[in-house]
Formats: structure tokens, sequence, C-alpha cells
């Protein structure tokens, strides 16, 4: 039986654009280790129910859900996440995949 992938959901309100920035540019080894595969990440957007305002909306696959977990679990991912902490608002979901 293959392993089922693994998505981060995450949607993201930018307050200070450079330290979000040191944020991304962090991450990318954290990504780059785990094998993300970014889906979507920023663009075009409709908000039709729920709460809104959140203008970034970012979906990345891993290989398997535990790729997922595990890679926000790094540490490269959590030095880089301090980075976003005062950057803005943002939801993160880790969903196990079909």
């Amino acid at each position: 039986m293959s392993q089922k992938p693994g998505y981060w959901i995450a949607h993201v309100h930018v307050t200070d654009p450079e330290s979000y920035a040191r944020y991304v540019e962090g991450a990318r080894a954290a990504f780059e280790k785990y094998g993300a595969e970014f889906l979507a990440r920023g663009g075009r957007h409709a908000e039709l129910e729920g709460a809104q305002g959140r203008e970034r909306h970012v979906v990345i696959r891993f290989a398997s859900y535990q790729q997922a977990l595990d890679c926000y679990g790094s540490p490269e991912y959590q030095a880089a996440r301090k980075h976003r902490e005062n950057a803005g608002e943002a939801t993160l979901t880790i969903v196990e995949g079909l």
C-alpha cells in the first residue's frame, strides 16, 4: 500500500513584508529537505465563505503526511518560523490527502 500525500494549507495576512521575506528565505531549506511541492502560493483567489481577509493562500504537497509533519517540526523550519511570528497573521493546517 502506498503512502498518502500530506498537504500544508495556509492562509496568511502579511503585516511586515521584511520579516516575512526572511521567513520565506529561511524556510526554503526545510522545504527542499522534505520534498515540498508548492501547488498554490499567492495568486488570484475568491473568498466565498467563512472568515476572510487573508490575501495569501498557500498549498504545499509532500510525499506523505508524515513528511509534512516532519517538515513543520524540523529545526530548519522552526528557525524560519520565528521570522513569521510577528510578520502577520496565519493559519496552517496539515492534512492527509487521498
